[in-house]
């Protein structure tokens, strides 16, 4: 296997890639972070279930650490993790593949001395469905009040970011809207403006149905496409079978 900044390859690249940012700041890119993962004896990895409120709409939230928090301990540096259109969080960050080693994000990095956050936006996972747009203007509100609840439970005020495909545009506006939240941001996997991506290409044909539709099936054939329709025999199959797990909620999300 090959290795990034000496860990695995495997432990930062999750489904489809987290690219050399997440690389970087595995290896102490973060002022705060260690340069070397803490061994299992330093203490086990803690997670925690919070969440959020946005008007009516309640965003879950996950947490992962090396250890509970406790009230006058040092804060760790935090991490926020922004899931994209297709897959909610849990799935997309703290995934488990049998047989496959680490695919957990959050583990990897909380074992670096991570405090490490993810949520479900609006329509999402265990966050309340709505009629709405989960779109990326949604999805800063999201943020907005995720992030107090980060600050109250860390004691942090300024995060690290990170945002994969729509994810990476949410972040980088939220990054815009609230700058004084953001340490170090990094986008991996975005279209921006979507010229050129076969994937909108295609989506493209369906356009009727997406004006008149909030949300888009997600099944199982779907989720195994994503890492065969551009690069077919460059993902591990395994992945996409644990994705489609019936024990993972992503059955259903809203559009961006």
């Amino acid at each position: 296997m090959k290795k990034v900044g000496g860990i695995s390859r495997r432990a930062v690249i999750v489904g489809g890639g987290m690219g050399l940012g997440i690389g970087w700041l595995a290896q102490g890119g973060a002022r705060e972070a260690p340069a070397q993962p803490r061994s299992a004896s330093t203490g086990e990895i803690w997670s925690g279930e919070y969440w959020a409120k946005k008007g009516a709409v309640s965003l879950s939230m996950y947490r992962k650490r090396l250890g509970q928090p406790k009230a006058g301990a040092p804060a760790l540096p935090v991490l926020v993790l922004v899931h994209g259109s297709s897959i909610s969080s849990r799935p997309s960050f703290d995934l488990t593949v049998p047989g496959r080693g680490e695919y957990s994000l959050m583990n990897v990095f909380a074992s670096y001395g991570y405090d490490v956050w993810t949520l479900d936006h609006e329509g999402y996972g265990r966050s309340t469905r709505t009629e709405n747009n989960s779109d990326i203007a949604s999805g800063v509100e999201d943020l907005k009040v995720a992030t107090e609840v980060i600050a109250r439970e860390t004691g942090q005020p300024r995060f690290h970011f990170y945002g994969g495909s729509s994810g990476a545009l949410r972040a980088g506006a939220f990054a815009v809207a609230r700058p004084e939240r953001v340490d170090r941001l990094i986008l991996e996997a975005f279209t921006w403006t979507g010229k050129g991506s076969p994937t909108l290409t295609k989506r493209a044909e369906a356009l009727e149905y997406f004006r008149t539709h909030h949300r888009r099936p997600r099944g199982r054939d779907m989720i195994r496409s994503i890492f065969t329709r551009d690069k077919p025999g460059t993902s591990d199959p395994a992945v996409a079978e644990a994705l489609t797990s019936p024990y993972v909620p992503t059955v259903l999300s809203n559009f961006v």
